[in-house]
């Protein structure tokens, strides 16, 4: 589900390359960077060589580098060639000489960039508003867990209290993370999302009179949980980096656009509910949701179980 990456770095001499693409998607491999006039392939470049490659777990990435005059690349147009046929989103990021970094997504219907000889405010928060709303929305094992909250606390009050508590520990973690005040390795971390997704499956499965302290008080459960999947956020921020002009800007841009996406799925899942209850009104029957619990439970302690296992065989493969 990982967007492709190209990412371009000025130096003195050259543009670096590097160009990412997950191997679990096909259409990925059609695609290819083009990057303007008078750029040129150059001879040497990652490493003294003309192209590396290699692969990375599920990924491939290439580097090699450009020769695009002293001009660089500020005021000229990026693209990815193949791009309008698929559809797969692409995350450019081009640093320049003068360390300003301009960053977007392209998209099938969007597939080229004018890179700015400066990025403005606007620009840096659209971008990493959009950044964040289409990383929550395909993560969907951060949306799995929000949907067993949405189950597990049924009064209106108090799943706005979980909610916000959920909101406000992995705001606080994704803050710290993406301002390096707290770094962890990823592989342990994505484990650990998968194992929280299981502990509130198995929540789900007890009886109201048999729920555990974090059952009995969700908003703690939320919080806890919340702080870990923060430093699954700052990990996809990680790869976009931080302008170093807006650091708080876009910070603030990428949180929001997180919240707005997590809202939006909150409100479809309870407008779904609502619709439901109606059409079983108009029945003669009654939507209750208590029966779902169990179906729900099991199916997310599959997905997350399932996970537990990808995710912690592919961390053991490192230390093998």
């Amino acid at each position: 589900m990982a967007p492709s990456l190209l990412e371009l770095r000025e130096d003195e001499a050259s543009v670096l390359v590097l160009w990412k693409i997950s191997l679990l998607n096909p259409q990925a491999a059609d695609l290819q960077p083009l990057l303007p006039p008078p750029c040129r392939l150059a001879s040497t470049g990652w490493d003294g060589a003309a192209a590396v490659e290699r692969v990375d777990n599920t990924g491939l990435i290439r580097r090699w580098a450009y020769d695009c005059g002293p001009d660089g690349l500020a005021g000229r147009r990026i693209a990815v060639e193949g791009l309008e046929r698929t559809d797969l989103s692409v995350l450019l990021r081009a640093v320049l000489r003068d360390g300003q970094t301009a960053r977007t997504i392209l998209q099938p219907d969007s597939p080229s960039y004018l890179i700015p000889r400066q990025p403005t405010s606007m620009q840096v928060a659209g971008s990493y508003l959009a950044l964040g709303i289409e990383h929550i929305l395909g993560g969907f094992d951060h949306l799995l867990f929000v949907l067993g909250l949405l189950l597990l606390v049924r009064e209106g009050r108090a799943l706005l209290l979980t909610v916000t508590a959920f909101t406000l520990g992995h705001s606080v973690t994704l803050s710290l993370a993406a301002l390096k005040l707290v770094q962890l390795p990823s592989a342990p971390i994505e484990l650990a999302i998968a194992l929280s997704i299981w502990i509130l499956a198995l929540e789900l499965t007890r009886g109201q009179g048999k729920l555990s302290w974090a059952g009995r008080r969700p908003w703690r459960m939320a919080t806890l949980f919340g702080l870990l999947h923060g430093l699954g956020f700052a990990s996809a921020l990680a790869e976009a980096g931080l302008p170093q002009g807006d650091i708080p800007l876009a910070l603030l841009s990428f949180n929001s656009g997180i919240e707005l996406g997590q809202l939006a799925f909150i409100l479809a899942v309870l407008a779904l509910q609502a619709i439901l209850a109606g059409i079983l009104r108009r029945g003669g029957a009654k939507l209750a949701v208590q029966p779902l619990r169990i179906p729900a439970a099991y199916l997310i302690g599959a997905l997350s179980s399932y996970w537990c296992l990808q995710r912690g065989a592919a961390w053991l493969a490192v230390w093998i």
